[in-house]
């Protein structure tokens, strides 16, 4: 299968050419020509799917389709809902790179930083609004945001979303929505919460699930060291001596253990910056930037990197504390191995981690290896 077998239009083949993009994911195989066809849709799929196309394509090519016959100042006509900042801009991007060639304009807002930049854009004119849900309402509450041309909507991530306390706000936005749109949803899992959600925001949806709820990529090869907590850092450096790892991103369970495991790994010679909540927008931006463009060779994350990072060719995840919600697990190795490439995750369990372990394994339905060649194995 091909992308030109979608019938997508040439300004979006071109672009995805222009970005070496042949052949879709299955969640774009399935729910490209769904959405082009009008239709609401609920998508279940993990992580590095290549979920964003999957809606941003069929998108651009809805809104192109139209925008010859629309005349005077542009309106929002399409929303797409993102639990973080980091995802939001990643979505933006996506959309700037698949639509270069529609003409359309789309912008990303989020809390955080200053709103001038995006009023600004804003007044200039958007078909296409990225957004998180907070800055969103606080730009409706003061006038410069009309729902009231919305043809299509996305709740992204949804089930994040819910887990971070957003429901309230996500329910106030959507009853600003106009009742004739067309609506996807896309998450990663679906638990009750998000079936009552789908049930009161979509119409008779096609329903695209591509991978079991909570399991992982077949390409991401699994091990796990174990060792004392003390140990950790020492286990980290000596993982790191291997110049052939290039970037590698880490997991730690706690703010203050990221700028701790930041600060060794400065210390020792390595490139690396810590990226988590109490971080500025622009800080966080940033370590992120200078991660992507090989500037610094670890990026040391707290979860709210886990979802919706889009990381080129990342060979090397690891948590250096396992996370105590299974599916977290699945979330951060999910940031290896995108797009059917290959990856590997590694973990570091120490003796108060096994309950952890099992649970991980047991939600995964895999054993993970054991790696025992290493000078700190408790």
């Amino acid at each position: 299968m091909l992308f030109e077998n979608l019938n997508i239009i040439e300004p979006i083949l071109k672009a995805l050419k222009t970005e070496g993009y042949t052949s879709p994911t299955p969640i774009q195989e399935g729910a490209i020509p769904a959405i082009l066809k009008g239709n609401d849709l609920e998508g279940c799929a993990q992580t590095g799917t290549g979920k964003t196309a999957a809606f941003a394509i069929p998108i651009l090519q809805l809104l192109y389709s139209k925008q010859k016959a629309l005349k005077g100042p542009r309106n929002i006509k399409a929303l797409i809902l993102a639990p973080t900042r980091e995802l939001a801009i990643q979505i933006g991007e996506s959309f700037t790179s698949y639509g270069k060639y529609t003409g359309l304009k789309n912008t990303v807002i989020f809390g955080g930083v200053s709103q001038r930049a995006q009023t600004n854009a804003l007044r200039a004119g958007v078909d296409i609004l990225i957004a998180t849900p907070g800055r969103l309402l606080d730009l409706m509450h003061q006038k410069y945001i009309s729902l009231e041309h919305i043809e299509l909507a996305v709740l992204d991530e949804a089930d994040r979303m819910l887990d971070m306390g957003l429901g309230h706000d996500v329910k106030k936005i959507i009853a600003k929505l106009p009742s004739s749109r067309q609506t996807m949803l896309f998450s990663a899992t679906m638990p009750k919460e998000i079936s009552k959600l789908i049930e009161s925001i979509l119409i008779k949806p096609v329903k695209i699930e591509v991978t079991p709820v909570s399991s992982t990529i077949d390409t991401i090869k699994q091990a796990v060291y174990f060792v004392e907590k003390r140990n950790k850092k020492s286990l980290l450096l000596h993982l790191l001596k291997d110049k052939s790892i290039e970037s590698v991103l880490v997991f730690s369970k706690t703010k203050h253990g990221a700028n701790k495991i930041t600060g060794d790994l400065v210390k020792a010679g390595i490139e690396a910056e810590a990226i988590h909540g109490n971080k500025s927008q622009n800080a966080r931006q940033r370590a992120l930037t200078n991660f992507k463009e090989k500037k610094i060779r670890v990026l040391v994350a707290t979860d709210i990197a886990a979802r919706g990072i889009d990381i080129e060719k990342l060979s090397l995840v690891i948590n250096f504390d396992l996370p105590d919600v299974p599916e977290t697990y699945v979330h951060r190795i999910g940031r290896t191995g995108r797009a059917r490439a290959e990856g590997i995750a590694i973990s570091f369990c120490d003796r108060e981690e096994r309950d952890c372990l099992r649970s991980i394994e047991k939600t995964i339905s895999k054993s993970i290896s054991v790696i025992k060649e290493h000078p700190y194995l408790v």
